[in-house]
């Protein structure tokens, strides 16, 4: 099935321009769950609520506030927070290219596809295979949703992927997190753990070994359930030593 793209933008660095398409990559295929009314099995409605004045709040009453100290809000109009907008540009600006191998994935928030739009498969084929040969990453901006958008473009496959990344006061430091004193291991231990990685190493990874068990079981409960018939409940793995 050919995929249906869901933007275009243009990548811009130097003098050079390609016009190019956005696609989505990934889709979550979480289960969810409504809340009812257990008494008759109806959707629950949530109402909004302030708790100073004890009623009932209706959405045309609500302002967005920032927290400035605790229990203190300053409050923002629509017309406030819109003139607070990054200035809007339709394009992906391209500012650095940076070796791939300096790229930390934590940095990695969202991607999309991009493939070339009409009269841009030539210069899009050109910067994804010179990107590759010279093992670079480009770094840029993409304006979406009133803000800047810090990015990294990548060659991926024959073509090229969008990576929205976290800015890095978004990044927590690895450091901050205890691992505890330096350990000594003796030859011995280090060939055990060795072996034992060995025996469980393959050549590549393959995602589509590995699906979502928990939402398997919901949905097969739910037919179950729907259907009149009893679930059963799978018992505890014992845990590894």
């Amino acid at each position: 099935m050919v995929a249906r793209s869901t933007g275009s933008t243009t990548i811009s660095f130097g003098l050079v321009s390609i016009p190019v398409k956005l696609y989505t990559a990934t889709s979550a295929q979480d289960v969810h769950f409504n809340q009812l009314h257990k008494a008759c099995g109806s959707r629950i409605k949530q109402k909004l609520y302030c708790a100073v004045e004890d009623v009932e709040v209706e959405r045309g009453d609500i302002v967005k506030g920032f927290e400035v100290a605790k229990t203190q809000y300053v409050q923002f109009s629509e017309e406030e927070l819109k003139a607070l907008e990054a200035e809007r540009f339709s394009t992906l600006d391209l500012v650095e290219f940076v070796p791939e191998s300096t790229v930390d994935f934590v940095y990695i928030e969202k991607s999309q596809y991009l493939g070339p739009d009409k009269g841009g498969e030539k210069a899009f084929n050109l910067l994804s295979k010179a990107m590759r040969h010279m093992d670079r990453i480009a770094v840029g901006r993409y304006w979406s949703r009133g803000k800047v958008q810090l990015v990294l473009l990548r060659p991926y496959k024959k073509g090229l992927i969008l990576h929205q990344v976290y800015y890095d006061n978004e990044v927590r430091a690895y450091e901050d997190v205890e691992l505890g004193p330096d350990q000594a291991f003796s030859d011995a231990e280090q060939q055990l753990a060795e072996r034992l990685i060995e025996q469980l190493s393959v050549e590549t990874f393959a995602a589509d070994k590995y699906h979502d068990e928990y939402a398997d079981r919901v949905r097969k409960a739910a037919e179950e359930k729907s259907a009149g018939q009893q679930i059963t409940v799978a018992p505890e793995r014992p845990a590894a030593q």
